[in-house]
């Protein structure tokens, strides 16, 4: 019987118990896909990332209990970390990726881990009656993405507030539904849940790949391109963020929770 390590990190997050979790599964190869969806099954979190040497880099792909992901900024995080902390890595090395949505890259920065990401543009569009009445909002902006709708509301207490209906808005079509609204909050800039039952994520913790278009958003109505934003879910996570051009940075903390092993027949 083979063993595989894996270890689960809680990413943006200082302390354990906080942010968002994602399992880190470190490949001498690609493994098949069917092994890889099991895993995430059994793992049961927002996202499992697998990695396996390719080039000077690494292959990095995401999957939830139920489906693979096209871009995962939480578990790229963790996969970082995990990469520094068990030596594959010198802590000064910026971890690069290949993925699905081309080269990802992480770096630290002090006591942050600092990600590189595309920057998404929003759509206008009239938002969907279904998708407000599933989310129980009222539209200030209604948007597009390429994964997402994004849906700005009146005020953080808003979104705070909000209490979807799971069932209808899994039959949207679409990933999933970002809710945000200026902070009041003092120390931060906005802030925003992430709602992706069709992908098996009722709620995500922390979403790294909303914030590549919620960065871009805020960053044109804020007037600056330097923003610290909060996810407001129960566990919640805080981020750095920066627009430079068409690429966004997000920086956050780890925290170690479980290293283990996986017994392969």
């Amino acid at each position: 019987m083979a063993s595989v390590p894996i270890h689960q990190v809680d990413a943006f997050a200082a302390h354990p118990f906080a942010g968002n979790p994602a399992a880190v599964c470190i490949l001498d190869a690609a493994a098949p896909e069917a092994w890889m969806r099991l895993v995430a099954r059994q793992m049961n979190l927002a996202e499992t990332a697998f990695l396996n040497p390719e080039g000077d880099g690494w292959r990095l792909r995401w999957f939830t209990p139920t489906i693979e992901m096209d871009l995962c900024g939480h578990a790229t995080l963790a996969a970082a970390h995990v990469l520094w902390e068990t030596g594959r890595l010198s802590p000064e090395a910026t971890a690069r990726f290949e993925s699905r949505s081309g080269p990802l890259a992480a770096a630290r920065r002090g006591e942050w881990i600092e990600l590189d990401f595309p920057a998404l543009g929003v759509e206008p569009v009239t938002a969907p009656a279904e998708l407000l009445a599933s989310l129980g909002v009222e539209a200030q902006f209604c948007g597009k993405t390429p994964y997402d709708y994004l849906i700005e509301v009146a005020s953080e207490a808003v979104v705070r507030a909000a209490k979807p209906d799971f069932a209808r808005l899994r039959r949207i079509e679409s990933r999933g539904a970002i809710v945000t609204a200026r902070a009041s909050t003092p120390e931060y800039d906005f802030v925003s849940r992430f709602f992706a039952p069709a992908a098996g994520i009722d709620e995500d913790p922390v979403t790294g790949s909303a914030h590549c278009t919620l960065v871009p958003y805020w960053a044109e109505r804020l007037g600056r391109t330097r923003l610290r934003a909060r996810q407001v879910s129960a566990r919640g996570g805080e981020l750095l963020c920066g627009l430079a051009g068409d690429r966004v940075t997000m920086a956050g903390h780890a925290a170690p929770f479980v290293t283990g092993t996986i017994h392969v027949a």
